[in-house]
């Protein structure tokens, strides 16, 4: 037997075997139209200690060929569609609309005042509630979220960073009401602020305190919610702020360096929480450069946790993740064409072994997405999922040359960039210096220029125009829908025990200046009615609030 079949044999009897018995396969057999039957994983025809060292076997580290030894044959990938603006009960239609359709998962859109932690009747709210994404103020707003959707039966990701131990603390107030145990409920919180320090923006404390809160999630988490991710860290944003392929990679694992070292600081043995860090990619539009960035990512981040941070659990070594196909590369022009870049992305995110996807709507370069629309982007991952076999074959171009060549460039490309942040003293220290954000920035520049001088062709924007084009019909919210979020908040305030709600608040700002995990203090303060905005009013009284310099 060759080295080649021993080290199969050993994968399937060893790693394989263990899966198929918790989770069987889809099918029996994967044929292809000629009735010839496909294998679960190719391989070279021989093997060498490079293959073994950069690529191995799917479900063990470096985790290259993907996290799970089956990948898509077992299951599917999660189908996420983001979604959420207006009112609670705009959103919880909007939800249900989209579980009638097939949809495997949920994925909340906040609003921007949510997202800042701000009541829809504070004056910084005006004009914004509701707008880009629901406004949730209070527990009762949770509940009407997601009223008829059992939180044992669906996975919920929530886009929200700043002001994630308090959404964390409404779901899980709103999953017990239901009867639901908290160590029942799955599914993700964002919480990844020090992405918002380099490309987004909604931060509200000094990175010191923010991530005081994250690692306060983490502990909680571990002993409350064992399953529930408790980090999404998110290149996402980086790729949307203009950055390149490699750096995306680069500055979302050097996040999570930091997100890391900040939990076994502050006294947390890694292989206690390593396996619920998830991470976030963008999808973007160079096809086989976006597959190699995906697979480069996995097998670095392996060894950053193993070898800088001590992990011995292999599921503490696999990097995770969701991706969003590319917001960015979306027209307002020919919307049409959005659907085919999403195709390509979407196609992209699985062949590079993605766990859960959603797929950005036509529309979304001119509004909130449509009913119409969110639909098509639903059907575009059941199709690939359904129809186009690539889900059949365990991490299909593995062993290609130029997908090889281009994960291992992507990944010394990162490689450098996480050096020089090591050099700079860590991602916090980088990020005060405007590191990563002039790297962005001149990415950006760069790419924009391209477009501008068409070298770089967006149909329908610098080349293939139509002159005459008709303007699409789109989503709206409705102006109604502030004042009635008001309305409510303000009913809700008028009917709660205000002594109780200030009880819960004292107790929260005395555990704040201690050194006391926040979550049970947030969750305390949750069930006894404070809203969102006044749990984050006493955290800025303690923490203070942090001031962008000037990056230039």
């Amino acid at each position: 037997m060759s080295r080649l079949e021993e080290e199969r044999a050993r994968w399937e009897s060893n790693t394989l075997a263990k899966v198929l018995q918790r989770f069987p396969r889809r099918r029996d057999t994967f044929e292809t139209a000629d009735n010839h039957q496909l294998s679960d994983i190719y391989l070279p025809d021989s093997i060498d200690a490079r293959y073994m060292n950069r690529l191995g076997f799917p479900g063990e580290p470096p985790f290259t060929r993907g996290v799970q030894p089956t990948m898509y044959r077992g299951r599917f990938w999660t189908m996420r569609q983001y979604a959420g603006f207006g009112t609670a009960e705009e959103s919880n239609a909007r939800y249900r609309f989209l579980l009638d359709r097939g949809t495997t998962g949920l994925s909340v859109a906040f609003d921007l005042p949510t997202q800042m932690g701000y009541d829809s009747t504070d004056a910084m709210a005006f004009g914004e509630v509701g707008k880009t994404g629901v406004a949730i103020d209070t527990i009762e707003d949770m509940r009407i979220l997601f009223k008829g959707i059992p939180l044992d039966q669906v996975t919920t990701s929530m886009t929200i960073n700043s002001t994630a131990s308090i959404l964390l603390c409404f779901y899980l107030a709103v999953g017990e009401e239901q009867g639901v145990p908290a160590e029942k409920l799955r599914g993700t919180i964002q919480n990844d602020v020090l992405k918002e320090y380099i490309a987004r923006g909604t931060y509200i404390y000094p990175p010191a305190h923010s991530l005081r809160l994250i690692t306060d999630i983490f502990g909680f988490c571990r002993e409350r919610m064992p399953n529930f991710n408790t980090i999404s860290i998110s290149g996402y944003h980086i790729r949307e702020a203009g950055s390149t392929a490699g750096q995306e990679v680069a500055f979302t694992l050097a996040n999570g360096i930091a997100y890391v070292q900040a939990a076994v600081d502050a006294g947390l043995e890694v292989d206690s929480f390593a396996r619920r860090l998830a991470f976030f990619f963008n999808g973007h539009n160079r096809f086989f450069e976006e597959i190699a960035k995906f697979r480069a990512a996995r097998r670095l981040w392996s060894h950053i946790m193993r070898e800088r941070f001590g992990a011995t659990n292999a599921r503490s070594m696999a990097l995770r993740f969701h991706t969003q196909t590319g917001g960015s590369t979306l027209t307002a022009q020919q919307i049409d064409n959005n659907i085919v870049r999403v195709t390509i992305q979407a196609l992209a995110a699985v062949l590079g072994g993605t766990q859960s996807l959603h797929t950005n709507s036509r529309d979304e370069a001119l509004a909130l997405p449509s009913e119409q629309a969110a639909e098509i982007a639903l059907r575009t991952q059941q199709i690939i999922a359904y129809e186009s076999g690539v889900a059949d074959i365990v991490d299909p171009l593995g062993g290609s040359y130029a997908v090889e060549a281009l994960t291992d460039e992507i990944e010394r490309c990162a490689q450098g960039y996480i050096q020089r942040i090591d050099e700079l003293g860590g991602m916090v220290r980088a990020i005060e210096l405007g590191f990563p954000q002039r790297e962005i920035q001149d990415a950006a520049y760069r790419y924009q220029r391209s477009i501008d001088e068409a070298e770089e062709v967006v149909v329908g924007v610098n080349q293939f125009v139509n002159e005459n084009e008709e303007a699409p019909e789109i989503q709206k919210v409705s102006p109604q829908s502030e004042a009635a979020q008001r309305a409510r908040l303000e009913a809700f305030k008028s009917r709660r025990n205000s002594e109780k709600v200030q009880t819960a608040l004292g107790a929260l700002e005395a555990g704040a200046k201690r050194d006391d995990n926040l979550l049970p203090h947030i969750l305390n303060a949750v069930k006894s009615e404070a809203t969102l905005g006044e749990i984050s009013h006493t955290l800025r009284d303690v923490f203070g609030v942090y001031r962008e310099s000037v990056v230039i």
